[in-house]
């Protein structure tokens, strides 16, 4: 039997005409003759009444003492009441529906309450229900531990939920849906002229989420590419397919005329300050001492540069006046460039390929942005720049590599 995971974020269920698209949407796949596992988050964002947020403020309003297994259990209640909510309005339209928490659906999790990790999924009475025709609704972002204790996954939890549910039950699809159409090429709100892309592969969409962009959560992408699952990334507001995350290999194989496209998307983080040190003569342990005290702190540390006169990494502004005291305490002058931001240039076809780096600094040094810092790997370049630059860094490197054209399908 074909199976399709559609999961649906906060946005997708705040309100009654949001849930009616959700709906609509599940009715289309049953249409199309799919046995269907729907995913939810819970409803809304920070303010609304379930939303995962609002329910951290309610404990840190009410002593701010709560267990991390005592809160895992709070939290999983907003993605239950969703489930319900959905179900109800299912059954009351003749779509038979279940509810299954992540622990019913056979999530199971290790004990890192929080931020669990899933150990194996064992789908059988999902099965059950699916031969039985019913719609099965599984409480998004969370699971169980071998003891029975309910865990929650972290941010992003949902999305992994849907892909290790979509890779457990060998799903054709795993449907992401968002309030937007899809993957751009940059963040709509910077760049008017943005485009949607068709396709991109696992790796490029890792990269764009792990460097900014917010459209699903690279853990949920890894799960997928592991298993060969693809994800369709889409609006819930919309009837358009949005954007298809695969393999490079599937992505030729049905395209072989590949666009002439090195660049994929243009993503950033903001809000992060640059910390330099620099070596005395003879000393070559800096670098061991300075992530080590990072680390032992719980600081985490980007963007990092060693060379043996000095280091250079970036880590949030909201930890940047704690880092420095930490090395003053060591002995070490720090200097520190505060509000920077971190903007990516991302792309599958551009390892191997000479000019882009010339082409990144040229764009820059025309709208006159001094680039701080930078680095890269075969599919992403990174440039540091002043935050107030930001936003037209990202659009002097959009229009560059001219995403603003057509729709990339690379």
């Amino acid at each position: 039997m074909p199976i399709l995971v559609q999961k649906f974020g906060g946005t997708s269920l705040s309100t009654a005409q949001a849930r009616e698209h959700a709906i609509h949407h599940i009715q289309n796949a049953l249409l199309q003759g799919y046995k269907l596992v729907v995913t939810v988050s819970a409803m809304g964002r920070k303010g609304d009444s379930f939303a995962t947020d609002t329910l951290l403020d309610w404990i840190a309003s009410n002593g701010n003492q709560l267990p991390a297994r005592e809160k895992d259990m709070l939290l999983g209640c907003g993605e239950i009441i969703s489930a319900a909510t959905l179900c109800s309005l299912l059954n009351a339209r003749s779509i038979p529906s279940v509810v299954l928490s992540g622990g019913q659906a056979g999530i199971l999790t290790n004990d890192q309450f929080g931020n669990a990790h899933i150990i194996s999924v064992q789908p059988d009475r999902i099965l059950e229900f699916l031969q039985k025709d019913l719609v099965v609704i599984v409480a998004g972002f969370q699971g169980r531990t071998a003891q029975g204790d309910l865990t929650t996954l972290g941010r992003g939890g949902s999305d992994t939920t849907a892909t290790a549910l979509g890779a457990a039950l060998k799903a054709e699809y795993v449907d992401i849906f968002t309030d937007v159409n899809g993957i751009l090429t940059a963040d709509p709100r910077i760049v008017e002229e943005a485009k949607p892309l068709f396709e991109v592969t696992y790796g490029e969409i890792c990269n764009m989420a792990y460097h900014g962009a917010k459209v699903i959560h690279p853990r949920a992408v890894e799960i997928a590419m592991q298993a060969g699952i693809p994800i369709r990334v889409r609006s819930t507001f919309s009837d358009d397919e949005g954007t298809l995350v695969t393999s490079a290999d599937n992505i030729k194989r049905q395209h072989p005329r590949i666009l002439d496209k090195f660049v994929t998307g243009i993503a950033y983080v903001s809000d992060v300050s640059q910390i330099r040190l620099f070596s005395a003569a003879g000393q070559y342990d800096l670098h061991l001492k300075v992530f080590k005290a990072m680390a032992e702190n719980q600081i985490s540390v980007d963007f990092i540069n060693v060379n043996p006169s000095g280091i250079v990494y970036t880590v949030f502004d909201t930890e940047a006046e704690r880092a420095a005291r930490i090395l003053h305490e060591m002995g070490y002058e720090p200097e520190i460039s505060s509000h920077c931001a971190k903007v990516s240039v991302i792309g599958g076809g551009m390892n191997g390929v000479p000019g882009i780096m010339a082409r990144i600094v040229e764009a820059l040094t025309e709208e006159d942005i001094p680039i701080l810092q930078s680095a890269d790997s075969n599919t992403t370049i990174w440039v540091l720049v002043a935050h107030h630059n930001m936003a037209r860094a990202v659009r002097a490197l959009h229009r560059k590599f001219q995403l603003h054209e057509e729709q990339v399908s690379q």
